[in-house]
């Protein structure tokens, strides 16, 4: 009966706080009273002056030692922080703080990382903890250590954990070997709010997702029942340790076997705890100065439209716009993931519309159908200064292409919020370090600016962590393509830019601020993709209508088994008659791509070399414009193959997907 009780008070609690604990999400899909943090009496921890507060419903506290170490460094317990108390002991007389805060009826659920979200806000701001922190996780208590860290591994010094729980099918589902719980099974569903089939196939365990721990080298300290039949090591720590040694995440298991092992292996004592305290020290203090997030981005009229449209619990859509960076997995799933889990009733629709290679010019114009197209947007975050770079575009035509896309979003829908980001990449820093704001940035931090939008400088947030010491170009962020470090990086502080729009801004009526008057006249606007079926007087050039390369070279998404006008011969040439300020094309540049000669309206000619130094490699998409300055109205284009070519062209090749007016 007492070792029954014990299990009790060691896995689970009663369904009837989880009740109380879920009336937190109401209506809207927020949760209004999770941020409002109250001070109660204090009291002692252990002789030591503990602060007790409450984060909306939910007790925590800090305790804090007679004499901080400089930095503050702290231990977080995630459960029972009142079992094996010798090492926080331990550490709190060397100088740590020791927090805590009561969501033990959530299994870890993203409900309750919400509100480790804002513990630690509050202690890292509030009360200046350092930005790193070791987390403490004893049986169950492993769900919330690794359901944050995971989303969190760049605030983690180290991780200990006593016999944790790293898989629910195992524990409370008992769905392998452990007996499990059949109660608190139906009570986890619960709080996640999934069924039990989605519980089986729940695919975001501690063992599960491990590579953004491993990728920051987060130390992990598993002390195990080498018996333990609760929560059997083979479905828990073991599988987590091979899967995080694999992933290059330091590791080690200390199986007991000295002392009294209870409850079927799962209670045993802790070997010399002064060993581990030290180990723990070890890995955080000293306290390493980190550069805040916050540096790095402007909120400026912030997010409020959308924060409006998310807590109204109904449906939104988010879009990301951009190249590879955005194309590639990484910060935009994660923001995905994040956005859902805040506003958990929302059904929200994601736009991938990243595609390698292209930047402002091409967004311009893909922007009505590779996104406006599918309807109302409420978000809509873009990048394009890494690829502007890459690509050679001028200053010029950068802004009336970043102003374009904003003015045509906006048009389309008046109460759309932007993001505009800025990523790195090698030339962003050495002119950082040469003391020269890249004119990239310079452009879109200028449209952000003229019209109000949130703005984030990745590049500079880079270049100095790089600076600081905190990581490595080499063997972490390894390219302008991200590793798994540099994409940690990149969602960390973009997210930190949405936790300070939405923080700070309240859900309320939506309100469209009128446009000001454009930058640029002739910005791109009304960028459109214009049909090949416009061209006429076609000599030597035919429509393929499901185009693919013949040979093995690489292709891009969409850029490929679509209808391509193509001419091949010197001499092949088509005019197109178009209304609008601007005029160009959407071609694939492959290895034979050739040059053109091109007029408007029986200007005098001239050429464009098609080929680029990537054009050996792989049909690239590329977006050439010939004129964005026409005066409204309808005009003409001449377009000639030319005898000459590139030295490295193995052709005179021009293949069209799509024309580009404005």
């Amino acid at each position: 009966m007492i070792k029954a009780l014990l299990i009790t008070l060691l896995l689970g609690f009663t369904a009837g706080t989880v009740l109380a604990q879920n009336q937190q999400i109401d209506d809207t899909g927020n949760a209004p009273a999770l941020y409002t943090i109250q001070h109660t009496a204090n009291d002692s921890w252990k002789g030591f002056e503990r602060v007790n507060i409450t984060i909306g419903a939910h007790k925590a506290y800090y305790v804090k030692p007679e004499k901080a170490l400089e930095g503050n460094p702290w231990v977080w317990r995630a459960s029972f922080p009142d079992w094996h108390t010798d090492i926080d002991s331990i550490l709190l007389t060397k100088g740590f703080h020791v927090a805590f805060v009561n969501v033990d009826d959530q299994y870890g659920s993203p409900y309750a990382l919400q509100v480790w979200d804002a513990f630690y806000q509050y202690l890292t701001t509030k009360q200046a903890f350092a930005a790193k922190v070791a987390l403490e996780g004893v049986s169950r208590g492993g769900l919330y250590v690794y359901g944050w860290a995971k989303r969190n591994p760049d605030k983690i010094s180290c991780i200990y954990n006593e016999a944790p729980v790293c898989n629910i099918q195992s524990w409370p589902g008992g769905k392998l070997s452990a007996p499990g719980d059949a109660a608190l099974w139906k009570q986890l569903q619960q709080v996640y709010h999934i069924t039990e089939q989605q519980a089986l196939d729940y695919k975001d365990n501690p063992i599960d997702n491990l590579d953004g721990l491993a990728a920051f080298k987060v130390p992990v300290m598993h002390i195990i029942g080498i018996n333990d039949k609760l929560v059997p090591n083979a479905e828990n720590t073991n599988i987590l340790a091979q899967r995080y040694n694999a992933l290059g995440g330091p590791m080690m298991i200390y199986p007991v076997t000295a002392g009294p092992q209870e409850l079927n292996g799962h209670h045993f004592p802790i070997e010399h705890p002064e060993r581990w305290a030290d180990m723990i020290m070890g890995y955080s203090y000293p306290v390493k100065k980190v550069l805040p997030y916050t540096d790095y981005f402007i909120t400026r009229s912030g997010l409020a439209n959308s924060l409006s449209v998310f807590s109204a619990g109904k449906k939104a859509t988010v879009a990301f716009l951009g190249g590879s960076i955005t194309y590639n997995p990484g910060w935009r799933e994660k923001i995905s993931r994040y956005l859902i889990e805040r506003f958990p009733l929302t059904s929200f629709h994601f736009i991938q519309a990243g595609i390698p290679s292209l930047g402002s010019v091409p967004h311009a114009f893909r922007l009505q159908r590779d996104v406006l197209d599918s309807g109302k947007v409420d978000l809509m975050f873009v990048e394009a200064a890494v690829n502007d770079n890459v690509n050679g575009l001028d200053s010029l035509t950068e802004v009336r292409a970043l102003e374009g896309i904003v003015r045509h979003a906006k048009k389309a829908n008046p109460l759309m919020d932007i993001v505009m980001m800025s990523f790195v990449d090698p030339d962003k820093i050495r002119d950082y370090n040469n003391r020269k704001t890249p004119l990239q940035i310079k452009n879109h931090e200028l449209i952000a600016g003229h019209y109000g939008l949130p703005s984030i400088n990745l590049a500079k947030e880079v270049t100095d962590k790089l600076n600081n010491h905190e990581f490595s170009w080499q063997y972490d962020f390894k390219d302008l393509h991200p590793a798994i470090y540099g994409q940690e990086l990149y969602f960390a502080t973009i997210k930190s830019l949405l936790n300070s729009c939405f923080d700070k801004q309240q859900a309320a009526a939506i309100k469209a601020n009128p446009l000001p008057k454009p930058l640029n006249a002739l910005n791109l606007n009304n960028g459109r993709y214009y049909s090949i079926q416009n061209a006429k007087n076609l000599n030597g050039w035919a429509v393929n209508p499901d185009w693919a390369p013949n040979n093995n070279l690489s292709t891009r998404p969409g850029f490929v088994h679509k209808p391509m006008l193509i001419a091949t011969k010197p001499g092949s040439s088509l005019t197109l008659p178009f209304t609008g300020t601007a005029i160009g094309m959407a071609i694939v540049s492959g290895p034979d791509a050739g040059i053109i000669s091109y007029s408007i309206d029986g200007s005098t000619e001239k050429t464009m070399d098609l080929y680029t130094e990537f054009s050996s490699w792989i049909y690239l998409p590329w977006y050439v414009t010939f004129s964005t300055d026409l005066k409204k109205g309808q005009h003409t284009l001449s377009l000639k193959i030319e005898t000459d070519n590139n030295k490295n062209s193995k052709g005179n090749t021009c293949q069209v997907l799509y024309f580009l007016t404005n």
